[in-house]
C-alpha cells in the first residue's frame, strides 16, 4: 500500500444506545479527492473526528502510510471540522501566521503562506480584518486557509463549500485540486451532490453508520448502470424501439433510457433507432452521483 494511504478499519462508535459508526472501512488514496456522502447522522462527522484524535471510537485502527496516527503524524494533518473553529477576535493574516507556527513553520514562511493563501482565496484585501466582522463565506474561505498553512500531507475536510459562492466554490476545488496533485490524499464531505460528482476520483457512501459504497467514482457509476442505454434519434426526441426486452425508463428532450434484458444485443437497439432516423447519442446510461446514492441506500 502507498505510504500516504490513509487508511479507515472497522471504526465503531456508539452514542449511549445509537450505533454511530458500524464497522466502517475504507481508504484514501494519495493524490486522489474522495468525496464522503451520506445524510445527516450518517456518520461522516464522527469518522472525520475519530480519524483526527478528537474521539476515540469504541473499535477499528486508523493508519497512515501503515503507521497509527501519533500525535506527531496528526500534526501533518490539514482538519476543517463542521464547527468552525477559528478565533473570532483575532485578525485574520495574524492567527494563521500563529497556527502555522503552532504547527512547525517559522514566522517568515508562516507569513508569506497566510498572505499567498488569503490571495488564493479571494480575501486577502481582509488580511487585518477581525474574523468576526467577515462574511460567514469569508470566515470559510479563511478557515480552509488555517487547513492549508502548514502544506499538509493529508486534508480532512468537513464540508468545505458550506455556505459558499459560485466563486468561492471554484476557488477552494482548485486549492484542492493542487493539494491531490502534489500527491496529498483527500477526504472531504458535501451535500452538494453535483459539485462531488464533478470534482472527484474516488467516492465513499454512507448510511446509517454503514459504508454501503466505496471506489473509484467512475467504476462505481458504471457497476450500477447494469443495461441501461441512452438513445438519441434526431428529430425523434422520445422515440421508442418495437422491441421485446428493451424496456422504456425516461423519454425526454435528451433522448430515451432503455432497460435491455439479458438476452437483448445493445446493437439490435441501435440498429432499430438508425432505421428510425439519424442516431445522435447511444451509450450506455451512466446513474447521476444523486440517483447512485438513493439506489444504494434504499
Amino acid at each position: 500500500m502507498n505510504d500516504s494511504t490513509l487508511s479507515i478499519r472497522g471504526l465503531t462508535h456508539s452514542f449511549g444506545d445509537r450505533r454511530a459508526l458500524d464497522g466502517v472501512s475504507f481508504d484514501v488514496r494519495p493524490g486522489r479527492l474522495t468525496g464522503f456522502i451520506g445524510a445527516n447522522g450518517a456518520g461522516k462527522t464522527t469518522t472525520m473526528r475519530a480519524v483526527v484524535g478528537v474521539m476515540r471510537p469504541d473499535a477499528g485502527e486508523v493508519t497512515f502510510g501503515g503507521a497509527p496516527l501519533t500525535l506527531e503524524v496528526r500534526r501533518r494533518i490539514g482538519y476543517m471540522p463542521e464547527e468552525r473553529g477559528l478565533y473570532p477576535k483575532m485578525r485574520v493574516a495574524d492567527q494563521l501566521v500563529y497556527l502555522g507556527r503552532v504547527l512547525g513553520v517559522d514566522k517568515a514562511e508562516a507569513e508569506r503562506r497566510a498572505h499567498a493563501l488569503l490571495e488564493d482565496l479571494g480575501v486577502d484585501d481582509r488580511a487585518d480584518d477581525v474574523l468576526h466582522t467577515l462574511s460567514l463565506g469569508n470566515q470559510q474561505r479563511v478557515q480552509v486557509a488555517a487547513s492549508l498553512i502548514h502544506h499538509p500531507d493529508l486534508l480532512i475536510l468537513d464540508e468545505p463549500f458550506s455556505g459558499l459562492d459560485p466563486i468561492a466554490m471554484d476557488a477552494m476545488a482548485e486549492r484542492l485540486r493542487e493539494r491531490a496533485a502534489a500527491g496529498v490524499p483527500v477526504l472531504f464531505s458535501s451535500h452538494q451532490l453535483d459539485l462531488v460528482e464533478r470534482l472527484c476520483d474516488d467516492l465513499v457512501l454512507i448510511h446509517q453508520g454503514r459504508i454501503v459504497a466505496a471506489g473509484e467514482a467512475q467504476a462505481l457509476r458504471e457497476e450500477r448502470a447494469g443495461r441501461r442505454y441512452r438513445v438519441a434519434v434526431d428529430g425523434s426526441p422520445t422515440w421508442r424501439p418495437d422491441l421485446i426486452g428493451a424496456t422504456v425508463l425516461e423519454a425526454d428532450a435528451r433522448g430515451t433510457v432503455l432497460e435491455l434484458d439479458e438476452a437483448t444485443d445493445p446493437q439490435a437497439v441501435l440498429a432499430a433507432a438508425q432505421a428510425a432516423g439519424p442516431v445522435t447519442h447511444f451509450s450506455r446510461a451512466l446513474p447521476s452521483l444523486s440517483d447512485l446514492f438513493a439506489e444504494v441506500t434504499r
